[in-house]
């Protein structure tokens, strides 16, 4: 995996707000929040993509995101939120070391405003059966 700021993060080089820390896990606030209490959960596994992380970093991530979402919740007065996570540059990834962003959306309007064009299923059946082949 080439070199990022999250790497430089990792080892100290760049200094974060860090809101939580352990063995495999990393967050801190965003520098450039879309919304206050805008932070960045990171494996302190160096993998670029989702889909190249071991298990055992996914599931370190997936026990603190809801931990650390209820405390965004709680200090910001926020109700809502996204947790979003971008794939290659085509998905809108910048950092190219896995990352979520949990976006804290307020009353006013301020977080994450997302849109999408939903379209028809086609074989849906066997679509899902050629995923579950591949698995």
């Amino acid at each position: 995996m080439s070199e990022t700021i999250f790497s430089k993060i990792l080892r100290g080089e760049i200094p974060c707000h860090s809101v939580y820390e352990d063995e495999a896990v990393l967050a801190f606030l965003d520098i450039n929040p879309v919304s206050p209490g805008h932070t960045l959960v990171i494996p302190k596994e160096p993998t670029a993509t989702l889909d190249q992380l071991s298990d055992e970093a996914a599931a370190a991530i997936g026990r603190v995101l809801p931990r650390i979402s209820r405390a965004i919740l709680a200090v910001t007065g926020a109700t809502e939120f996204n947790v979003l996570q971008n794939n290659g540059p085509g998905a809108h990834q910048a950092v190219f070391h896995v990352h979520f962003h949990i976006i804290p959306k307020f009353a006013d309007g301020r977080g994450l405003g997302v849109g999408w064009s939903a379209g028809a299923i086609d074989d849906g059946a066997g679509l899902a059966a050629k995923i579950a082949a591949a698995l």
